[in-house]
């Protein structure tokens, strides 16, 4: 991390606020591959340490966007199929849920199923689009999971977080302007300092600070993975009825940037609203 952005988190730690650590097997896995001396057994190894980070890896790429109609029923399968990469990717995605977490309370659950919700329509929608935007499923999957993360960083610190911003059984996104008025922060900085604590790509780390807005400042890749989340939350939150303010005033951009017609968005609805159910099953 840079002088300023440690400075930062430095600040956030003396207020009380908790950035999770990388789990062992994630800093395991990724001095492994940065050594060049591994091969699909151990980095398997590795990642079989943890029983139930495993059971989540399963699940994740047995979605279709991952699995493409293949059963995986080994580990070694899941590397070999998918990538090394990948998988890595994945993993990243899903240790989160666990490093930042509180098994007690209810808003924990409502919160990361959300997410995982928003990540695999995120990879639906880079699947379909990725010769548009150059950005890959598995990174948009990473980017739905961290999208949010400052949320339950901020639920740990602050017993009234939830109570104050009504998210206990919400589907809906807590407001930056009122979080700053309230709590002196707001979760797009603090899940931006998690992002880049946890070694995500920079233009990862990026589109998680300025997911809220479509950036004007920002190229190429972060502008177009903000676009597949903000698409990716507007499909979700049509999913629960719930309403979405944020998308009247930029889903225009988000369409432009994806290559969509604004006709056509209720069709790529229906078909993402198949999809996605069939994948629940």
């Amino acid at each position: 991390m840079q002088g300023e952005e440690q400075q930062a988190l430095d600040r956030l730690v003396a207020s009380g606020i908790r950035i999770p650590p990388q789990p062992r097997v994630l800093i395991e896995l990724r001095r492994k591959i940065a050594s060049d001396v591994y091969d699909i057994r151990s980095i398997a190894g590795i990642i079989s340490q943890d029983p139930g980070l495993v059971a989540m890896l399963f699940k994740a790429s047995r979605s279709p966007v991952f699995a493409r109609g293949r059963k995986f029923d080994k580990l070694d399968q899941v590397l070999q199929v998918i990538g090394i990469k990948q998988t890595y990717n994945l993993v990243q995605a899903i240790s989160l849920s666990t490093a930042v977490s509180d098994g007690k309370r209810k808003a924990f659950e409502v919160f990361w199923r959300r997410s995982s919700d928003v990540a695999q329509i995120a990879a639906m929608i880079a699947e379909d689009q990725v010769s548009v935007c150059n950005v890959f499923p598995d990174q948009a999957y990473m980017a739905g999971i961290f999208h949010e993360c400052g949320v339950p960083v901020l639920m740990m610190r602050f017993p009234d977080y939830c109570g104050k911003l009504h998210l206990d059984h919400a589907c809906c996104w807590p407001s930056l302007a009122e979080e700053d008025t309230k709590f002196d922060v707001d979760h797009t900085s603090v899940g931006y300092l998690v992002a880049r604590h946890w070694g995500l790509p920079d233009f990862v780390c990026a589109a998680i600070r300025y997911h809220h807005e479509m950036p004007s400042e920002e190229m190429g890749a972060v502008i177009s993975l903000v676009a597949i989340l903000q698409l990716a939350i507007y499909f979700h939150l049509r999913l629960n009825d719930q309403d979405n303010p944020v998308w009247d005033r930029i889903g225009d951009q988000v369409l432009d940037e994806l290559g969509f017609r604004s006709d056509y968005l209720e069709h790529y609805f229906e078909d993402i609203t198949e999809r996605f159910h069939a994948a629940a099953h």
